[in-house]
């Protein structure tokens, strides 16, 4: 194992909708995993806690603003085995979100769409993100 090992922490927000359809949008296509459908967010830094992140994240990529109460801790993704550098392990953290200020605008991807919980699992997006989808699937399954 590596000594001095930096992980760089992102957070995520399932934006769920009264039907209970969930917010994703698609990258940029000139990026990595570009095309790619993931849930809103970015990377948490330095001096931020993920909460304050994510709400500046859910601002600039959305244009929505959400209050910290609504901010649901859901569940967290990994990389399992350490990447080929020069990229750095990451760690995801899902928020789950129901009440925000706005109506959400694409500001920072190719698009955004709302989907289903079935149609979620269908979506291609980056690594990280199936374990996610899957916990949140799950989670929306057992609310009804």
């Amino acid at each position: 194992m590596e000594k001095n090992l930096t992980l760089v922490l992102v957070v995520a927000a399932a934006l769920v909708g009264p039907a209970g359809h969930v917010l994703m949008q698609r990258r940029r296509l000139g990026g990595p995993y570009g095309g790619l459908w993931e849930f809103p967010g970015g990377k948490v830094e330095p001096g931020e806690s993920p909460e304050s992140a994510l709400i500046r994240e859910l601002l600039e990529e959305l244009g929505i603003a959400v209050d910290v109460a609504a901010l649901v801790p859901l569940c967290f993704s990994s990389d399992r085995v350490l990447p080929p550098a020069p990229r750095m392990p990451h760690v995801i953290l899902l928020y789950t979100c129901r009440r925000w200020h706005g109506s959400p605008r694409c500001l920072d991807a190719e698009e955004i769409a709302w989907f289903s919980a079935g149609e979620l699992a269908g979506l291609p997006m980056p690594p990280l993100d199936i374990p996610l989808v899957h916990a949140l699937v799950g989670k929306l399954a057992s609310e009804l």
